[in-house]
């Protein structure tokens, strides 16, 4: 691997891109239809909202 594709593996990292990446890659070894990115995000955003250390109060 490149010194310029572990750098963006690192942002992509970093940024939370790399998650997508990572299912499409576990969908694909496990042989189960991916769903659809919008509600990939959207599972990912609800995940976060309900989690008991989403909020300070």
């Amino acid at each position: 691997m490149s010194r310029f594709a572990r750098f963006r593996r690192l942002v992509r990292e970093f940024t939370g891109e790399a998650a997508w990446d990572d299912y499409l890659l576990t969908c694909e070894r496990d042989g189960v239809e991916p769903t659809t990115r919008r509600a990939f995000e959207r599972h990912r955003a609800d995940r976060v909202e309900h989690a008991p250390m989403a909020r300070c109060c």
